[in-house]
């Protein structure tokens, strides 16, 4: 299969090229410095984008956000559509659902997005899906925080918190949050990518409506507290951590630090029981490899 691939400098994008070299023909395609208009669809099977803005605690501006996310995809999704291309991958975000919840988001949750970022995603899948047809699928992973080797952001952030301090207030932290390591969401992405044409609309679930046959979740199986996150990566970089709680801490985190108090208290668990059933995926998403060095599942 020959494989058109965005963002394939990117976290996940480095991944899927190193471990799968050797089952697709891969061709890259940059939106910095490739030149969409000449771009050659004509051999190309499927692509893969996962070019985006992504989520920044800072901020980025509203059309900026709409520029990357959804006009650029559009485009290369009609090129694609029109040069004869049969499958389309799109890789967004678990938080078009929302923030941090107390329940469980699956499949045909409501999607109820809270910042920019989550509402151009929501907005790219939407116009990607009235694109598709019997010649041209279009399939919609949604993940939750992706880990492992070459992480940045809040994963990052955290692993080297853990690295140089110590002692952190963080005991007893009951919260639940779904993860999945790069090579789960690899892996996923290989089983979507290989799917028989059609194969998913024979397949469909009774349970599940019709409209989101063509979505999965991509999620470890079983979801982690952050108290448990921060013992294992201590335990993979062979640091000794104390952990313990401050009296109002967390109270006084939300007042002042809400977004951080979210991601470190918050829960935001997903159901992957459906999208598994769906691609006949029987063996376990097993997770929390946090050792942070090269590997492949």
């Amino acid at each position: 299969m020959k494989l058109l691939i965005t963002g394939a400098s990117g976290f996940i994008g480095s991944y899927f090229m190193a471990n799968y070299k050797d089952t697709y023909d891969l061709q890259k395609f940059s939106f910095l410095h490739d030149d969409v208009d000449v771009l050659d669809v004509a051999s190309v099977d499927a692509v893969l984008h996962l070019s985006a803005l992504v989520h920044k605690m800072g901020g980025a501006s509203d059309a900026e956000y709409e520029r990357v996310n959804i006009t650029q995809m559009l485009v290369l999704a009609k090129k694609a559509k029109e040069g004869g291309v049969r499958r389309f991958v799109f890789m967004s975000s678990v938080k078009v659902y929302g923030e941090e919840s107390d329940g469980v988001y699956k499949e045909d949750s409501p999607c109820v997005p809270q910042d920019t970022y989550a509402r151009s995603k929501l907005e790219a899948e939407n116009l990607l899906r009235e694109l598709a047809d019997e010649s041209f699928e279009v399939f919609i992973i949604r993940t939750p925080i992706v880990y492992g080797y070459g992480v940045k952001a809040n994963i990052k952030s955290l692993q080297n918190l853990v690295k140089y301090v110590p002692i952190l207030p963080f005991a007893n932290i009951k919260n639940r949050r779904s993860l999945v390591s790069v090579g789960n969401l690899c892996h996923l992405v290989d089983v979507v990518l290989r799917l028989p044409l059609g194969a998913v609309c024979e397949a469909t679930l009774p349970s599940l409506n019709k409209s989101y046959e063509s979505i999965f979740l991509a999620a470890d199986d079983t979801p982690i507290s952050t108290t448990k996150l921060i013992e294992l990566m201590a335990k993979s970089m062979d640091k000794k951590i104390i952990l313990f709680k401050i009296p109002l801490f967390e109270t006084l985190l939300k007042f002042l630090k809400p977004s951080f108090h979210k991601r470190l208290y918050g829960s935001l668990e997903v159901d992957n029981t459906q999208t598994k059933e769906k691609l006949n995926l029987k063996n376990p998403f097993v997770g929390f490899d946090l050792t942070f060095v090269p590997s492949k599942m």
